[in-house]
């Protein structure tokens, strides 16, 4: 699954494309210099069940640690995938 990842100034985006259509999509902003907030989740109903909000939140954590930024989850879907995953406790604000 290829997750793709946008950031202008102080807001970013990740998101997922089938044949150039989005279909799912996390946006976050910039909170300073040290950390991000997962403000908004959304997946295509044609894709629900498969995982790829879980993808989303994942591909969040992994550029929060290769930028040594915490997450604050706003998005109930990303707080609720934080808490049932303490392996994100670090990236965790």
């Amino acid at each position: 699954m290829d997750i793709q990842h946008e950031h202008n100034s102080n807001k970013g985006r990740f998101f997922y494309e089938v044949d150039g259509i989005q279909k799912a999509e996390m946006t976050y902003s910039q909170a300073g210099t040290d950390k991000i907030i997962i403000d908004h989740t959304e997946v295509d109903e044609s894709l629900k069940g498969q995982g790829i909000g879980y993808e989303l939140v994942e591909a969040s954590v992994a550029y929060a640690r290769n930028h040594e930024l915490k997450i604050v989850p706003l998005c109930p879907f990303a707080a609720a995938v934080f808490k049932k995953k303490s392996d994100y406790s670090d990236v965790l604000f």
